[in-house]
């Protein structure tokens, strides 16, 4: 492709040496920024404007970007001479995250350290495998776990999976939210385990019925399968509770943890289970290294994970995301919850969605051509929201299976302040749409204007 006309040489270098399909999709509608100096909730791009930012890394920048108090601590720690790596004894830094964890967790005190969310469930279900000695691994209908071959397997959602199929064999498919479902599955199959998202989160910030979570662990348990819950997006106070499973007064047999565990400052990943567990799958001398990876518990890692830890207490940050997150629901929903082209506003805690589309008040165009409308709001209403956003200076995307919810999750750190800002900002823009016609007009017209101009970012 042409090199774009940004200004910044790291766009065209993206695009010829690691994703050239990612930077022209950018600059379809304009959306491209290079952002360069960023500090609490807020994002400057290289020709100085100012964005707040409500996507947060995917939730992984729980703290914010560049955290006071979080960088002071990294700094130290780098100044200290301590091993980073150790492999051939306990590594102190990683047994001390483990038992901060486990101190937060329940009766889940063993802890399989990773790098990344989805290394973090394929231990999860390795786990399962290992200490059960059965094979079939259930899972849910529009569920995201990651892009591992592993975790793929375990992922609902055809447009991932396709290229590399075949997958891991014995995995299955059961719906999400339908309890007699996933208990026909359990009395058909021998399930090592059933892997599910306390919310489906990038299949479209997706709640659960009230009590499903507790009900689908008491199945498992009455057929034997491990409980796997991924709170990789989820944990870490995102919902309003450390754990989403909190909510439901429960913790699963497999806790697994990511993103905010490093507070978008380190990879680091971690999954949770009992010691009897543990035992089951890896606490032999025949198993005892049957996984783990190089980076796996690095001192830097776990340490900075450990003041993470430290900070949501001393700033008291879950029970923030509680509160803002209320704040942030009732806000939304009295805006723009009798919006025409609004279906529902949902969340918990700072993890709040906005389904977009035609309800039945939805228009003319609506109601000639519903099928149409349909798929063109699938495809767009989102995207072009988030565009219209950014111009706002704002940061939000989409869910990223589902184009049509829009997806905020801002640090916990957010200021009622940014919170009506935000609220403000959508309900003006929607205001300009009544209806799904003059948005197709405006993002057609917008794709003409890039096309023109070389693709070029905003």
């Amino acid at each position: 492709m042409p090199p774009s006309p940004s200004s910044h040489p790291a766009v065209a270098k993206y695009a010829e040496h690691i994703n050239p399909a990612f930077v022209k999709l950018l600059g379809a509608f304009g959306y491209g920024r290079v952002f360069v100096r960023a500090s609490g909730a807020t994002l400057w791009d290289h020709e100085g404007r100012e964005y707040l930012d409500f996507l947060s890394g995917f939730g992984a920048q729980s703290l914010g970007h560049n955290h006071a108090k979080l960088r002071a601590r990294m700094a130290g720690f780098l100044a200290d001479d301590v091993p980073n790596l150790v492999h051939v004894g306990p590594q102190v830094h990683a047994a001390e995250l483990a038992s901060e964890l486990a101190r937060r967790a329940g009766p889940l005190t063993m802890c399989l350290l990773s790098c990344t969310g989805a290394e973090a469930v394929e231990a999860a279900l390795k786990l399962a495998r290992a200490a059960t000695g059965k094979k079939t691994l259930l899972y849910c209908k529009n569920g995201y776990h990651g892009l591992n071959l592993g975790t793929l397997s375990t992922s609902g959602i055809p447009r991932m999976r396709e290229l590399f199929e075949p997958l891991l064999p014995a995995c299955q498919e059961v719906p999400f939210g339908d309890l007699d479902a996933l208990d026909e599955a359990l009395g058909k199959t021998r399930a090592a385990a059933f892997l599910v998202e306390p919310i489906q989160a990038e299949g479209g910030m997706i709640m659960p019925p009230k009590g499903y979570l507790r009900a689908a662990q008491e199945l498992c348990q009455k057929r034997g399968a491990l409980f796997i819950v991924d709170e990789v997006q989820t944990g870490m106070g995102r919902t309003g509770s450390l754990f989403a499973c909190e909510a439901e007064g429960f913790f699963p047999d497999v806790l697994v943890l990511g993103k905010a565990l490093g507070g978008g400052m380190v990879p680091i990943s971690a999954t949770l289970t009992t010691p009897d567990l543990g035992k089951r799958a890896f606490g032999t001398a025949e198993r005892f290294d049957l996984h783990g990876s190089t980076y796996a518990g690095n001192a830097f890692a776990c340490r900075t994970a450990g003041a993470i830890l430290a900070i949501l207490d001393e700033e008291g940050l879950v029970r923030a995301s509680r509160d803002k997150g209320e704040r942030l629901l009732f806000s939304l929903r009295d805006r723009i919850g009798k919006h025409p082209l609004v279906r529902e506003v949902r969340g918990r805690g700072l993890f709040v969605g906005i389904e977009l589309g035609p309800t039945e008040k939805g228009g003319l165009l609506h109601r000639a051509l519903p099928g149409l409308v349909e798929a063109v709001s699938r495809r767009i209403f989102g995207q072009w929201l988030s565009v219209r956003l950014l111009e706002e200076g704002i940061v939000a995307q989409p869910a990223s299976q589902q184009w049509n919810v829009l997806k905020l999750e801002p640090p916990l750190t957010v200021t009622d302040a940014e919170i009506d800002r935000v609220v403000d900002r959508i309900g003006a823009l929607l205001d300009e749409y009544r209806e799904v016609a003059p948005i197709v007009r405006d993002a057609t017209s917008r794709l003409g204007q890039q096309f023109a101009g070389g693709w070029r970012f905003g």
